[in-house]
């Protein structure tokens, strides 16, 4: 039996709705990669959370909380409602869903949609490198934790709140990491007058080597030089990295995954089946 995501009918479309970036709906590899490999994630991972009291869903970049594919009619549930969704199975459900927007409209029509799921939801309307500090501070001692971190654009994959997020004892990280975002933009940002991308790796001009725009391969030794910056706080990083491309494929995503333990990784490995690129670290 092939897997099926949550579906539902939008209970509430007077909220707003994520169209993408030009407004004509979302590409299909959101539900048909994204969401799914995150619900699997979550149906795979169920015995784990079963063994902890608090069990905590973590998405600083939440959106409104459903999103239109381009080309279809219907709207679908957004990451997180797909994330509680799942987590319902079993009897494991997260007991806490911390969401995140810059938007605060968007912020809160997630988390209107989510309490109309059932779901314990509270609501963090701002930047990610704000609103980090109020979520460590609303997450129980001992939780087990899943930080889903989907933001538009690499300038806002900042790594201090990749950083802090790790300070969790009991914490893994599902990072959408973009790479269109970082071919289309690293040469105009090795001009150390930009700083796009200064937050999402410190430091990052003096690790690449300027001899690799000649190669063409600079934004390769900046995802490597990002990479080592995860495994430098005890991560360790899964070798499976599915690549989503969009319809004219060029590449979009890499979906990273990374946590301290064997299990969680394994699990992802087995999951996030497709269009796949292994790494060697």
């Amino acid at each position: 039996m092939s897997f099926r995501l949550a579906q539902d009918v939008d209970p509430q479309p007077h909220l707003p709705v994520e169209y993408g970036r030009t407004g004509e709906g979302v590409g299909r590899w959101v539900p048909e990669m994204k969401h799914t490999f995150l619900a699997k994630y979550v149906e795979g991972t169920r015995r784990a959370r079963e063994k902890f009291r608090q069990r905590v869903y973590v998405d600083l970049f939440c959106g409104p909380g459903r999103i239109q594919v381009k080309g279809e009619t219907m709207t679908r549930p957004g990451g997180a409602q797909i994330a509680w969704a799942h987590s319902l199975l079993d009897g494991a459900a997260f007991t806490s869903c911390l969401i995140g927007d810059l938007d605060s409209s968007r912020a809160h029509a997630c988390a209107e949609r989510l309490k109309g799921m059932g779901a314990p939801v509270v609501a963090f309307p701002g930047a990610a490198e704000s609103t980090v500090d109020q979520i460590l501070e609303a997450i129980p001692r001992s939780s087990l934790c899943l930080a889903y971190l989907d933001p538009y654009n690499l300038q806002y994959l900042s790594f201090n709140v990749i950083k802090k997020l790790a300070g969790l004892k009991y914490v893994d990280f599902a990072v959408h990491f973009s790479t269109m975002d970082l071919r289309r933009n690293v040469l105009m940002e090795y001009n150390p007058d930009r700083a796009r991308f200064d937050a999402a790796a410190p430091g990052w001009r003096q690790h690449v080597d300027p001899v690799a725009f000649l190669r063409g391969d600079a934004d390769e030794a900046f995802f490597n030089y990002w990479c080592d910056l995860v495994q430098g706080l005890g991560f360790t990083i899964s070798r499976r990295m599915p690549l989503v491309r969009d319809d004219g494929n060029r590449p979009l995503y890499h979906l990273v995954f990374f946590s301290r333990h064997e299990l969680p990784n394994r699990i992802w490995g087995d999951v996030a089946q497709g269009q796949n690129r292994e790494f060697n670290f």
